[in-house]
C-alpha cells in the first residue's frame, strides 16, 4: 500500500449505477457497525490513540469521525427526500475531530453508528429509483444525487474501516 491515506483507493465518481451495485452499497452501510466494532475489538487506549498514519487521525478520532460524518449524511438524505434540492451545511471535520468528545471511549460512537446505520439502511431500502435521483446542493462540491451520495458514503465506510484494519495489520495487533 503506497498511500496510507487511501487504503482502498480514492472515491471514484464513475461508479456502477446498477441496482445490484446499489444494493451492495446499502449492505456496506448496513454492515458498517459490525465491521467497525470488529476492527476496534480488543484495542487498548494506547492503540486507540495511535494515528493510522503519520499526521493522521487516531483510531479513536476516526471512529468518532465516522459517527459525525454519517449523522450528517443521514440528515442530508432526509433533507433531499423531503425538500427540493436543499442546500446543506458543510462542517469542518478536521476541527470536529479535535473537540473534547473525540476523546471519549469509542463505544459511545459505536452505539451511535449501530442505531444510525440501522435506520439509514432501512431508509435506503425503502427508496425508489426516483428517490435515488433526488439531490442536495453542497456549497463547496456542488449538486449530489442521492445515488452518488450513497456511493460516496459506502466508500467512506470501507475507507475508514480499512484505515483501522490496515494499521492493525502493520502493527501486528
Amino acid at each position: 500500500m503506497d498511500d496510507l491515506r487511501f487504503p482502498i483507493g480514492e472515491f471514484e465518481h464513475g461508479f456502477d449505477h446498477s441496482v445490484e451495485a446499489r444494493n451492495g452499497r446499502i449492505s456496506v452501510i448496513e454492515e458498517l457497525s459490525a465491521n467497525l466494532a470488529a476492527a476496534v475489538s480488543g484495542l487498548d487506549d494506547v492503540q486507540l490513540d495511535t494515528p493510522y498514519r503519520e499526521g493522521g487521525w487516531t483510531v479513536r478520532q476516526t471512529v468518532h469521525h465516522i459517527a459525525d460524518s454519517h449523522a450528517n449524511a443521514y440528515s442530508r438524505f432526509k433533507l433531499a427526500l423531503t425538500e427540493d434540492s436543499p442546500t446543506i451545511k458543510p462542517y469542518h471535520e478536521d476541527l470536529w475531530a479535535e473537540l473534547a468528545d473525540s476523546k471519549l471511549p469509542v463505544d459511545v460512537s459505536l452505539k451511535i453508528i449501530e442505531g444510525l446505520h440501522g435506520r439509514w439502511a432501512a431508509l435506503l431500502r425503502s427508496m425508489t429509483d426516483t428517490d435515488f435521483q433526488r439531490e442536495f446542493v453542497h456549497p463547496e462540491t456542488g449538486v449530489w444525487k442521492l445515488e452518488a451520495a450513497l456511493a460516496l458514503y459506502a466508500w467512506h465506510s470501507q475507507h475508514h474501516n480499512a484505515h483501522i484494519t490496515a494499521l492493525r495489520e502493520r502493527m501486528g495487533w
